[in-house]
């Protein structure tokens, strides 16, 4: 008896050994514990990118006759571009979806904003459609080059100095970064601003309203008597006129336009090193593969 009740003392005796053993491995981390799984799409910097573009599309609602409640729509939605940066580093939710949606708002922000000026400014639309296409395309490849070369957890924004010093110090710098992109989306604004207010930048297809010329805002009346169609060029153009001074949107387009074009020289320069990365990387893949073959001397 007394051999049989040692022998459950000695059991239990090991069972809660083997118990507090589990339980030590598990709460210092020798093995590993379920983990609630995250929702990335709801991590602050990403919700407050739906937010921009919710602003960005409201915006693009009041773009045609409402020149002061876009703006300000279209400013809000950009400068929380500096907002959910900061959020993503102080909690810590800095994402790869994250950095891609906040790409892909700005590239399309501007696109959308840059359509807008292609018809109001009928002159300037081969510079529009050059913007356009130098934008989407120098970040596109920059991108593809920076994943191609660097893996795919590599940020776009980790340019070194041997690369570029002048993209170093564009995507290394905060208040460089900032202020470049801001300055940039004020200086089309502005223009935005002009269509409503000056006749220097494109052609008056008002000539036959002497008073619309003459400085009177157009009325809905007055519209419907000179077009047919209120959505034709013309008539959205009679529309917009007069709607403002143009004052406040010149000195904004000419403090803003040296960083303009200071942007666009960094997006040729950045589609030109990513063009050079990709190239490199072809030419070492396909020494790898021993291309270009060699041509075999000839038989004698």
């Amino acid at each position: 008896m007394s051999n049989a009740r040692a022998r459950k003392s000695a059991a239990a005796a090991a069972d809660a050994t083997a118990l507090s053993e589990s339980h030590h491995q598990l709460t210092n981390g020798n093995v590993a514990m379920p983990t609630e799984k995250e929702n990335i799409f709801l991590f602050m910097p990403n919700l407050i990118g739906y937010a921009r573009i919710v602003l960005a599309v409201v915006s693009l609602w009041y773009m045609p006759l409402h020149p002061r409640t876009c703006s300000g729509l279209y400013s809000v939605s950009c400068l929380l571009d500096a907002l959910d940066g900061y959020a993503a580093r102080y909690l810590d939710q800095s994402t790869s979806f994250g950095a891609c949606l906040d790409m892909v708002i700005d590239r399309c922000a501007t696109t959308c904003l840059l359509v807008f000026l292609s018809s109001a400014f009928p002159r300037w639309i081969l510079v529009f459609q050059a913007l356009i296409a130098l934008d989407l395309a120098s970040h596109y490849i920059h991108m593809y080059a920076t994943l191609s070369t660097d893996g795919a957890n590599a940020s776009h924004k980790n340019v070194s100095k041997s690369q570029s010093r002048i993209l170093n110090m564009y995507y290394t710098d905060k208040t460089v970064l900032f202020t470049v992109c801001a300055l940039n989306e004020l200086f089309f604004i502005a223009l935005y601003l002009l269509s409503f207010s000056s006749p220097f930048l494109s052609p008056n297809l008002l000539q036959q309203v002497p008073s619309v010329a003459a400085g009177s805002e157009a009325t809905p009346k007055l519209i419907q008597q000179v077009y047919n169609n209120p959505y034709s060029a013309g008539a959205l153009e009679l529309a917009r006129a007069n709607k403002m001074d143009s004052t406040v949107p010149w000195i904004l387009a000419g403090i803003s336009a040296p960083v303009m074009a200071l942007k666009q020289f960094i997006n040729v320069v950045q589609l030109v090193k990513a063009s050079q990365r990709l190239a490199e990387m072809d030419r070492k893949a396909r020494n790898a593969k021993g291309l270009p073959k060699k041509n075999s001397p000839a038989k004698q």
